[in-house]
């Protein structure tokens, strides 16, 4: 098993109870086991600011799926709770599940970069990371908690 992070995030309806269903859906996935599921925090909208605010947080699982097969399950989770994708990029969404870390690997790939291009210029993702695990060292970026230092 490999462990891995999720992003969690949600703007529109019943932010908390989207999320939490969502990690719900993610524990009862083949090859998936939720280890632990960071505090869930109120933050403000990137990149298109016009709309309400989000609810994000973070999750640690250990898999035996691979990081396209992680990305396919959350996925198909965010198409089950509703997901809509408009097109409008940062755009408002009832959830939004995102592959932010799979252990030490770097992917390059159509459709997924791993580590997540942006995790470490985002206070909503390094924030549930370091509480999750803040020694975690991002391939090519450094330490958790060292990356959020620099944020403040």
């Amino acid at each position: 098993m490999t462990r891995a992070y999720v992003g969690l995030g949600a703007n529109l309806g019943d932010r908390e109870t989207t999320l939490r269903r969502a990690v719900e859906l993610l524990a009862e996935e083949p090859g998936i086991e939720v280890a632990a599921v960071s505090t869930l925090r109120e933050t403000d909208p990137v990149g298109l600011v016009d709309q309400p605010l989000f609810l994000n947080g973070a999750a640690a699982v250990e898999t035996s799926l691979s990081p396209r097969e992680l990305l396919d399950v959350l996925l198909r989770i965010e198409q089950a709770l509703g997901r809509v994708r408009s097109g409008v990029r940062w755009g408002p969404r009832t959830v939004d599940l995102d592959v932010l870390v799979y252990d030490d690997q770097v992917v390059d790939e159509p459709g997924l970069r791993v580590p997540h291009p942006r995790l470490h210029e985002r206070r909503f993702t390094l924030e549930p990371l370091a509480e999750l695990a803040p020694a975690l060292e991002i391939p090519g970026r450094g330490q958790v908690s060292e990356l959020l230092a620099r944020l403040h």
